[in-house]
């Protein structure tokens, strides 16, 4: 990992096609976000695939609206959207673990091109996402099994 990338992962113990379900689906992001910032989807809202755009009510001190794109799709193996503005990176990794029923689940944050990289290292940003991230996996866990 580098200065401006962090990955956090786990077994969970439910199928990968279950838990692609829950990261393709923007209506669920709040259910499983684990920094709290995520408030709600705005707009229409559909099951996501490669392209697809849509906005989530963020609350990070104030109240903003992220703009994203999925960058990166292959059906119950990778997710990854990108923010539009500063053009950072969330992307999830699904690896089914032999003998079935469990998956390790990969989540990664990539500010490598994010606008504001200086930032990141003055504001703690990448130490706070390993333990919401670490969270979020918390919740992914909790909701499947």
């Amino acid at each position: 990992m580098s200065d401006h990338t962090v990955s956090v992962e786990r077994v969970i113990h439910a199928p990968a096609s279950a838990i692609f379900d829950l990261l393709a689906d923007p209506t669920g992001h709040e259910t499983i976000d684990g920094s709290g910032s995520v408030k709600g989807v705005r707009g229409e809202s559909k099951r996501l695939g490669l392209g697809d755009s849509f906005r989530v009510e963020m609350r990070i001190g104030l109240p903003y609206v992220s703009s994203n794109r999925v960058i990166e799709f292959e059906e119950n193996r990778r997710i990854a959207w990108q923010q539009t503005l500063g053009r950072q990176i969330w992307r999830y990794e699904l690896t089914p673990v032999e003998g079935g029923g469990a998956t390790l689940v990969r989540e990664t944050f990539d500010g490598s091109r994010y606008l504001g990289r200086p930032v990141l290292g003055v504001l703690g940003v990448i130490p706070k996402h390993r333990v919401n991230m670490a969270r979020t996996l918390d919740r992914l866990e909790e909701l499947l099994t």
